[in-house]
C-alpha cells in the first residue's frame, strides 16, 4: 500500500486581501466604487496566481492498493487509524456531542435525560451551565476517543493476551478407543505430569468485550473524527 496526501490547499488571493493591505490604514468598505473598480480590475490577476500556483503546487491524492493488504484488512486498516486517532486526541480543538449511554455513569450528568444528547436545563446560572455543559462535552469524547485508541492498540498487538496466561503445557495422548485386536483406534488429550498452564479467560473476555465496544464507537462517531 501507497499513500500521499498533499496538505490542504487554497491558492486563491482574493482581491480584497490584497486591497485590505494596499490600504492598510483604514478598513476599506466593500460597497465602495473605488473598492469595486479595483477588485474587478484584480480579478484576473488573482485567478492567474491561482493558475500557477496549481501547476507548482497541485493537490494530490493518491492511493495505490496491493492485493496483499486485503489479506487481513482490519490489521493494515488498524496501522494507519491508530497514529491518527492518538494525533486527533491530543491535538483536537472541539468535540461532537456524545449519547450518555455510550459513557461511564460518572459522565451521564443529571443535565441530560433518557440517554439523549440534549442539554436539560438545571442551573439558574446560565453562565455556570454553558461552561458545565461544554465540560461534559469534551470529558465525554476524550473518554470515547480513548477507547477507540484501546482498540486498536490491542488489535495491533498480538501479545496481549499473554498478560492472561500463565506456567507451562504438557499435554499427552492416552487412547480411549481400541478395536478387536486390542489396537488404540482414538486418543484423547490429557495434562501431563508438568503441565502448570493456566489461563485467565474471563479476563481476557473483557478486554475481548472492551475491544469490540471500541469498534462499535469508532463506527458510531466516524463522523465525529474531524478537528
Amino acid at each position: 500500500m501507497k499513500i500521499y496526501k498533499s496538505n490542504y490547499r487554497n491558492h486563491w488571493l482574493s482581491p480584497y486581501t490584497i486591497l485590505e493591505k494596499v490600504f492598510f490604514w483604514r478598513e476599506i468598505d466593500y460597497d465602495e466604487p473605488i473598492i469595486k473598480k479595483l477588485s474587478n480590475f484584480l480579478i484576473p490577476f488573482s485567478r492567474a496566481w491561482q493558475n500557477f500556483l496549481d501547476i507548482v503546487h497541485p493537490k494530490i491524492n493518491y492511493v495505490k492498493i496491493d492485493r496483499y493488504d486485503t489479506w487481513s484488512m482490519d490489521h493494515t486498516l488498524a496501522d494507519i487509524i491508530l497514529p491518527m486517532l492518538k494525533q486527533l486526541r491530543d491535538t483536537k480543538h472541539g468535540s461532537p456531542m456524545v449519547d450518555a449511554e455510550d459513557v461511564p455513569e460518572e459522565l451521564r450528568r443529571v443535565g441530560y435525560e433518557d440517554g439523549s444528547s440534549q442539554f436539560i436545563l438545571k442551573f439558574e446560572d446560565q453562565e455556570q451551565y454553558q461552561k458545565d455543559s461544554w465540560d461534559i462535552t469534551h470529558r465525554r469524547w476524550e473518554w470515547v476517543l480513548n477507547e477507540m485508541i484501546f482498540a486498536f492498540e490491542h488489535l495491533i498487538d498480538e501479545s496481549w493476551e499473554e498478560a492472561y496466561r500463565s506456567g507451562e503445557i504438557d499435554t499427552q495422548s492416552v487412547p480411549c478407543e481400541w478395536d478387536e485386536n486390542g489396537k488404540p483406534t482414538l486418543y484423547i488429550f490429557e495434562d501431563g505430569p508438568n503441565h502448570t498452564y493456566q489461563c485467565d479467560y474471563d479476563g481476557m473476555r473483557k478486554v475481548y468485550d472492551r475491544m469490540d465496544n471500541g469498534f462499535r464507537l469508532f463506527g458510531k462517531y466516524y463522523r465525529g473524527l474531524w478537528d
